[in-house]
């Protein structure tokens, strides 16, 4: 409960705090971060003992992350404003319409672009990049830009 408060008054603000700051409160709660980390305000993370992020990563304002399940972010990677990175949903095929959980994980020198969606169990390889509003229901393949809903395979980057 008491990460419910916090989020909202420190990470979901509008208001800049200094980044060591943000830094310091995730770590406080589990969060597992490297250095040189970019955290901008008005972000929402629902549970920072399920996350990772390594060094020199960059996360833009607005980002969801959405992580009931693992989500771990690499190095050098870049989350533009307005991404979503969600872990879980629910099995429609089943009249309990159960939560199902699945890792996400955000490989080494990823750029997601602004407004863009990361599905459930997906893997964004290495130096992978996910387009302006696109949204990855499946893995990304290492150096290959993606756009689209669903995300395809563009060009090489």
């Amino acid at each position: 409960m008491v990460w419910y408060i916090v989020n909202i008054f420190v990470l979901k603000s509008p208001i800049f705090t200094n980044y060591q700051f943000t830094i310091n409160i995730l770590k406080l709660f589990g969060a597992k971060v490297g250095k040189n980390i970019v955290i901008k305000p008005n972000i929402n993370i629902k549970y920072p003992w399920n996350l990772t992020i390594g060094d020199n990563s960059w996360i833009g304002e607005g980002v969801w992350i959405d992580n009931i399940d693992e989500i771990i972010i690499g190095k050098n990677v870049c989350i533009s404003q307005g991404v979503y990175l969600v872990s879980a949903g629910h099995n429609y095929r089943k009249e309990s319409f159960n939560l199902v959980t699945k890792k996400i994980v955000i490989e080494n020198g990823v750029w997601l672009g602004a407004k863009s969606i990361v599905a459930p169990g997906v893997r964004c390889k290495e130096g992978s990049i996910l387009s302006l509003g696109s949204v990855a229901r499946n893995d990304l393949e290492s150096n290959y830009i993606y756009q689209g809903n669903p995300a395809q395979k563009y060009k090489k980057r």
